[in-house]
């Protein structure tokens, strides 16, 4: 199966992933979810089948990739908002600074916004 479908595989992960090593484990997590899910599944064309699962796991792992770079420290945030918002000395800077927050964490999904919230204590 890796001398006949592995350079296809590769292909498609590297397309995805852009990293030499993440594209090889999506490889060869690619041959054992095919030889895991073989035995109810019969597919008909190999390839497509050895894609789709290749895709579907280079996607899961660019998202954890792009997970990561996303998470991480809020404690520069919540310096920096804390000094924004605790500072008295023009209402109306602190007002406009308060409402261009609102706005951009309006716009977050509910689950983001709750965990930035809570992470930065405001």
């Amino acid at each position: 199966t890796a001398k006949k479908y592995g350079s296809y595989c590769y292909a498609i992960a590297y397309n995805i992933l852009s990293n030499h090593e993440d594209s090889e484990e999506s490889v060869n997590d690619t041959y054992m979810d095919a030889w895991n899910s073989m035995p109810p599944h019969k597919p008909s064309i190999l390839s497509a089948f050895l894609g789709k699962i290749t895709r579907r796991l280079s996607i899961d792992r660019w998202r954890k990739n792009n997970a990561k770079k996303r998470g991480g420290d809020f404690s520069q945030i919540s310096d920096e908002a804390s000094e924004i918002v605790s500072g008295n000395d023009d209402y109306c800077e602190n007002m406009a600074i308060k409402e261009a927050i609102n706005g951009f964490l309006a716009k977050l999904p509910v689950k983001t916004r709750v965990i930035l919230c809570v992470a930065t204590g405001l």
